[in-house]
């Protein structure tokens, strides 16, 4: 029996620190689990819930009383090693001009499928995590997230709030239909504008290796560069089940290109980007 997963990732950065949170339910082989998963600067922690706490609709994800959504995040929760609590606010959210998967969104058991909720949007409030608090005045968000049954074997995923714009680029190994392919699906959104890559657009992998990526898309180029991870192992969906162990640098060292035409639009290196290269 194939297992299924659905989550959502709502990451929060502050001129000081990122926290990135992660509320899914995950089923195999008849057994439900969800969980609540906190990625901080400083370590990455898994609180497990019922599964008949999880209640997902298109505004947001709730766990019993806690609430993870487009207009914010209420959570009050704990664990062994954790204990979490806070309300934050999200301004007006940044969606995309349509679904990310594009054609694909209409294919039939795809192993993973991918949505983003809000490309940039503004984050007030505080949370405690383990005696911290965090505190977001004015700062910036990202909301996506995940369904089907497991991650792709191989893939790289960045996202990075920077000066002007958000950015997300992911790329992986696909399986359909008895064969494979890599997969390309990526937005800038730059100064009011966006920038899509996909395969269903025409992009292609130019580059792949080194813990660098470079894609390509008639006049369009990107370059996403790990340069330092600082990375924490979370829990990752095989078949449903939680029991992969991915690595992601919720606030780390990269660097960006973004060309059109052969002049670049912007370039930067930053220590607050998030990245996971499995490859």
């Amino acid at each position: 029996m194939n297992g299924n997963f659905y989550g959502w990732y709502l990451k929060c950065q502050s001129k000081e620190d990122t926290v990135a949170l992660i509320a899914a339910r995950h089923e195999n082989a008849g057994k439900k689990t969800c969980s609540l998963q906190v990625i901080t600067d400083d370590g990455a922690y898994v609180i497990d819930i019922p599964r008949d706490e999880y209640k997902k609709s298109k505004e947001c994800v709730k766990i019993g009383n806690n609430s993870f959504g487009i207009n914010g995040i209420y959570v009050n929760m704990n664990s062994k090693d954790v204990i979490i609590k806070g309300r934050l606010s999200f301004g007006r959210i940044t969606p995309l001009k349509y679904d990310i998967m594009g054609p694909f969104a209409l294919v039939p058991f795809m192993e993973c499928r991918h949505f983003v909720k809000s490309m940039r949007h503004v984050v007030n409030g505080n949370l405690t995590i383990n005696g911290k608090k965090y505190v977001f005045d004015n700062a910036v968000g990202y909301i996506e997230g995940d369904s089907g049954r497991s991650f792709p074997r191989d893939y790289i995923w960045t996202q990075s709030l920077f000066h002007g714009g958000s950015l997300m680029l992911s790329v992986a190994n696909i399986p359909m239909a008895g064969f494979e392919f890599t997969g390309i699906i990526g937005v800038i959104y730059y100064r009011g504008k966006e920038y899509r890559f996909a395969t269903y657009l025409g992009a292609t992998v130019k580059k792949l290796g080194d813990n660098s990526v470079t894609v390509k898309q008639g006049c369009m180029e990107l370059e996403a560069t790990l340069i330092e991870p600082s990375s924490f192992g979370l829990n990752a969906p095989c078949n449903g089940s939680m029991v992969r162990t991915i690595r992601e640098s919720a606030s780390c060292k990269a660097s960006y290109r973004f060309r059109i035409k052969g002049k670049t639009v912007f370039a930067f290196k930053t220590n607050r980007a998030s990245f996971e290269y499995e490859y």
